[in-house]
């Protein structure tokens, strides 16, 4: 764990701020969730808020408490631009270096004057001012609760922080089932519900919000699955093509690795997704036990993340990019063979 200048940190809170809050590029649940956990709790300190994403985010998570008050950077420039010019820090959340928010607003974050304050448990971590990174964490939105925790304001936490949290915990750790969901995980879920997180209604607007054009989709990803029993891996594709016949909307491929990986035998599971806008192809990868696919994606594919689920991309042909992949594998074999009770 990193704990840089927290007590310095403390006391720049202890009056009145302006304060941006900035999560990842494609934001996720966890993205969400703690940026909008932490909104609220700086809200309820007398602080002036304003959470800013690089881009759109799915669907399914815009009924979270503080969601409308989101600007997005590509679509609210001037506004985004404005918010960094009056605030007196920027925290960065479930992100664990600047080029991770993307070129443009990388750009206009590079210029900025004041601190930056990170909380993240990605692996490899940039350096900012004042830091809080645990890689052993099962989420971002759990380090915003010991964050709150540590700043002696548990008794703040009220309905909407329970519900931003817990909603990024869950999805972060796939529903409570991945090896970074800890028993103190599961004390903090408790207590999220005691204090109003309605855990049945989180994982309906989660997981039961569906487009009929989505669950094609997922029909789509899986008729295109691949499986290598010799590696114990499975890979899924979806070209650009296949998404637009199904009206891909963003968030729609969220989790559709995790079938992959949940075939019996597996422990190393891909996805790569044609991305015409980026010109790239996008990837996520997810392990069982042992193996790294965080090494695996910073090491091949210009990504990282953490020890079992990682992303990457690639800047050739979806067919160039698959060949590569094969290609390595029997480099890995053993590890893979290894890697878990599979």
């Amino acid at each position: 764990m990193i704990l840089k200048h927290f007590t310095e940190l403390q006391e720049f809170l202890s009056e009145p701020r302006n304060v941006v809050i900035i999560g990842h590029r494609n934001p996720d649940g966890d993205a969400i969730g703690s940026t909008l956990g932490l909104k609220h709790y700086l809200d309820k300190k007398g602080h002036k808020t304003q959470v800013l994403m690089p881009n759109e985010y799915p669907d399914f998570l815009h009924w979270i408490p503080g969601s409308k008050t989101v600007k997005r950077f590509d679509r609210q420039n001037s506004q985004s631009v404005k918010a960094l010019k009056k605030s007196d820090i920027v925290f960065l959340l479930d992100f664990n270096a600047l080029h991770r928010v993307g070129d443009d607003m990388q750009n206009t974050l590079e210029q900025y004057e004041n601190d930056f304050a990170l909380i993240d448990h990605h692996q490899q971590p940039d350096d900012f001012m004042y830091m809080y990174s645990d890689t052993s964490m099962s989420s971002t939105c759990q380090m915003v609760y010991n964050f709150i925790e540590m700043m002696g304001d548990v008794e703040l936490i009220d309905k909407n922080i329970a519900t931003c949290l817990y909603t990024g915990i869950m999805t972060d750790t796939g529903s409570f089932r991945f090896r970074s969901t800890t028993s103190t995980t599961h004390r903090i879920i408790a207590d999220l519900i005691d204090k109003g997180a309605e855990n049945d209604r989180i994982h309906s607007n989660v997981h039961d919000a569906n487009s009929y054009n989505r669950l094609l989709l997922l029909g789509q990803a899986l008729s295109n699955m691949k499986v290598l029993p010799e590696y114990k891996t499975a890979f899924i594709t979806l070209t650009e093509e296949e998404k637009k016949k199904f009206n891909y909307e963003k968030g729609d491929t969220e989790g559709v690795v995790n079938y992959a990986l949940s075939l019996k035998g597996i422990v190393f599971a891909a996805i790569f997704i044609e991305d015409e806008e980026q010109g790239i192809v996008k990837m996520s990868f997810r392990s069982k036990g042992k193996f790294s696919v965080n090494q695996f994606a910073r090491n091949y594919f210009n990504g990282g993340g953490h020890d079992n689920a990682a992303g990457g991309r690639s800047d050739d042909s979806m067919e160039n990019t698959i060949e590569r992949f094969k290609s390595l594998l029997p480099t890995y074999q053993k590890e893979l063979e290894n890697s878990y009770e599979a």
